[in-house]
């Protein structure tokens, strides 16, 4: 089998007293699209730097396209592309002009750094504004110009590190069909992100990290199944809350949440059929509204790893590592 084409192995870094990663392990397949969630403060963003050669790592190594990150870096870097969470444009120069000035720091000839401006500017719909100043570009196309921007020498691999912070959702989605697009060419993309949604609809595969480890991993599909299907239900008559509880606690084996003074949740054990629930709840004089057997979204997953009590939070590291 192919050697994946990001792989990190044990990374660990720290910044003053704050331990940043700690032994994070990844893998990711060419040609995919990574999801990397965690809550703020995980190590994402720590992770991207040192797999795009910006930081060196304490321990541990990492290698992307087959190269390593610290002893090959000049390697690495001429086989990625970088979009961090804030666009990275010269608002006083036009799009077309920001375009052909990254080509030439890229080492791009000047006729080559136009024409691959003039096609990026095209395929990603920015050929109409191309020679509006950015300054005036609405925050989508900024994020559009900067993700094109990372795109002049065409990357193996392309690190987007939150790039629809603060987007509306029209320009969330442009944001997306351009990742799509890029994939479908071959590109492969880590994504860090703070939208569960943004994950569940464009990642192949989903990494959860959390105080610099990963503590989940699969597909969007796989990681939902782990955590298992359950029954929703809503009350016609809030007041039964406690009463419709019970019932559910005694047939799931599980105290329910109560998202709405009106609705319960539970995790639905195997076996366990809805109408056994609807028949039981009818029993006991419970009226309801509605009632459901569903897959857990990707938020309830994020959240059930992170809100583990049964993982430990790491003690604080005392090594003498080297800092940042």
């Amino acid at each position: 089998m192919d050697e994946p084409i990001i792989v990190a192995e044990g990374l660990h870094k720290r910044f003053g007293d704050v331990h940043a990663l700690r032994g994070l392990d990844l893998a990711v397949r060419a040609g995919t699209v990574c999801g990397v969630l965690g809550p703020n403060g995980a190590g994402k963003t720590t992770a991207v730097r040192i797999l795009a050669t910006l930081a060196d790592p304490d321990a541990g190594r990492a290698r992307v396209a087959g190269h390593d990150v610290v002893r090959e870096a000049d390697r690495v870097r001429a086989r990625i592309g970088l979009a961090g969470q804030y666009a990275a444009v010269d608002e006083r120069l036009t799009g077309r002009e920001n375009l052909r000035m990254f080509g030439r720091l890229h080492h791009l000839s000047r006729a080559a750094s136009k024409r691959r401006a003039d096609e990026l500017l095209e395929r990603f719909g920015l050929a109409e504004a191309a020679d509006r100043v950015a300054g005036g570009y609405s925050g989508g196309m900024r994020r559009r110009l900067d993700l094109i921007a990372s795109l002049i020498v065409t990357p193996q691999v392309l690190f987007l590190d939150e790039p629809t912070t603060g987007l509306d959702p029209r320009s969330r989605g442009e944001i997306w069909d351009s990742v799509r697009e890029l994939v479908s060419d071959g590109t492969t993309v880590l994504l860090t992100t703070q939208y569960l949604d943004e994950a569940d609809r464009l990642a192949d595969d989903v990494v959860v990290i959390d105080h610099g480890r990963v503590i989940g991993q699969g597909t969007p599909d796989e990681l939902k199944a782990a955590l298992g299907d359950h029954f929703d239900v809503l009350l016609e008559d809030a007041s039964t809350l406690s009463l419709a509880s019970g019932v559910l606690e005694r047939l799931t084996g599980s105290v329910p949440v109560t998202p709405a003074p009106d609705r319960l949740s539970a995790p639905a054990p195997a076996g366990l059929r809805l109408a056994d629930v609807v028949r039981e709840l009818d029993r006991a004089d419970i009226s309801i509204a509605d009632v459901s057997l569903r897959r857990p979204t990707l938020d309830e997953v994020f959240l059930h790893l992170t809100d583990d009590p049964a993982r430990p939070t790491p003690e604080p590291d005392t090594r003498n590592e080297r800092a940042a």
